[in-house]
């Protein structure tokens, strides 16, 4: 039980949501962009092609992302509370309003088939990841987490997850309250900025894809 609510709050800290919908629907490319923050280094080149893709997908997206003006200012709404752990509440952020976001999902039904899609690749694909996301996947599966940012409460479990897992701060009370305090603004930074990682990453999609 222990290890099994280790893995449980890791995965809370974790924006995979805009991961899952910038994968394009390739099976591959889905798989390597949801299991690449727990592949490290070289490993990487143990998995199948397409699987190495979307690791390198993941990676340039965050680095896209981390880098990006829109996502500096929206860091420093809560860098005043969280110091450095303000990137990990903005990236829960994101993934609220893209689930929220009527451009990519035009209805609750919407993102719930596409969490259902989701989840089904991945299980068809599970014994080519990494043993801490197997043992982390059924949990994601039972608890619909990708369906559940749509939620604020879905929100709020995730940020007291990654307060959890932080060696550093001790509540995330505070982070929920800014989050709502400055719902509007954050829901402007996410539609300055969604557009543009959308496009970066189909971009760099088709690069890989045409590497081969």
């Amino acid at each position: 039980m222990k290890a099994a609510i280790t893995f449980l709050q890791v995965s809370l800290s974790m924006n995979y949501l805009a991961h899952a919908y910038l994968s394009f629907g390739e099976p591959g490319i889905l798989v390597g962009n949801m299991i690449s923050d727990f592949v490290k280094g070289k490993k990487q080149f143990n998995y199948p092609a397409a699987i190495q893709k979307g690791i390198r997908l993941h990676r340039s997206i965050d680095h896209f992302t981390d880098e990006h003006p829109v996502t500096r200012e929206m860091k420093q709404v809560f860098r005043p509370a969280y110091g450095l752990y303000a990137g990990a509440f903005t990236d829960i952020v994101y993934d609220y309003f893209l689930a929220n976001d009527t451009n990519s999902f035009n209805s609750e039904a919407a993102l719930e088939q596409f969490s259902y899609d989701t989840y089904a690749i991945l299980e068809n694909n599970l014994v080519a990841t990494p043993a801490v996301f197997q043992q982390m996947f059924p949990y994601m599966k039972l608890h619909n987490w990708l369906y559940n940012y749509r939620q604020e409460a879905g929100i709020e479990k995730s940020f007291a997850g990654m307060t959890r897992r932080a060696k550093y701060i001790e509540e995330s009370d505070t982070a929920y309250q800014i989050f709502k305090e400055h719902k509007s603004s954050l829901r402007e930074f996410y539609h300055a900025f969604f557009p543009m990682v959308k496009e970066h990453a189909a971009h760099t999609l088709q690069q890989l894809l045409n590497a081969d």
